[in-house]
């Protein structure tokens, strides 16, 4: 099972987005998303994050080089999966959990539940507190064929998880998963952190979690 020591970085809680992401850059490691737990989706991007925390925001940075790039999406909670999409889930309490999802272009998608068919939207007025801001900007665009680099930041406050009290983050101990996907883009893939163990793709897992502790 993965393991992630989350850093706090203090110095980050006041400043812009790009200030607290340059922070994140200095003081923090990239780790990989190159676990491909189903075979027959052969296809694999190269894609690594990097995560921290300041105060009671969590600081999530993902870096992707793919072939395909698709943004249609542009609802807030619509079907960003079917994008090209990178995706953070996260429990506290080791049944329910967040799935945030997020396209290429920062269309933003979190639910809360304890499985697949059991989830319940966090409202749009909390999700939209979400700050992001990607390299591709933020219009919608059909699939593009090529050699793609894209980068996203990704700001998330306490206030997004609806259904839970968290003031800070400060030592709180929680299980995780980090995904790539893009369902409906020429090669579809589904890419993990930590490994799943399913016979078919399926990110909602919390079984399969790895651990997160935040410093």
């Amino acid at each position: 099972m993965q393991q992630i020591l989350i850093q706090q970085i203090r110095e980050a809680k006041k400043l812009s987005l790009k200030d607290a992401f340059d922070l994140l850059d200095k003081f923090t490691v990239s780790h990989l998303i190159n676990t491909n737990n189903w075979p027959e989706y052969e296809y694999k991007p190269k894609v690594r994050f990097k995560i921290g925390y300041a105060g009671n925001k969590i600081l999530l940075k993902y870096i992707v080089t793919e072939n395909y790039i698709k943004a249609k999406e542009t609802r807030t909670n619509g079907e960003v999966y079917k994008d090209s999409c990178v995706e953070f889930f996260i429990s506290f309490d080791g049944r329910n959990y967040y799935n945030f999802e997020f396209n290429c272009i920062g269309t933003k998608h979190v639910g809360y539940g304890p499985g697949r068919n059991k989830r319940k939207p966090v409202p749009v007025k909390l999700v939209e507190m979400m700050e992001t801001e990607s390299s591709l900007g933020y219009e919608s665009f059909e699939e593009k064929k090529g050699n793609f680099n894209w980068e996203i930041m990704i700001r998330i406050p306490s206030e997004t998880f609806a259904y839970d009290e968290i003031d800070s983050f400060h030592r709180i101990r929680a299980t995780a998963n980090f995904y790539k996907c893009g369902d409906e883009t020429s090669k579809p893939h589904f890419l993990s952190w930590n490994p799943i163990e399913t016979e078919n793709p399926d990110f909602h897992r919390p079984e399969d979690f790895g651990k997160v502790k935040f410093e």
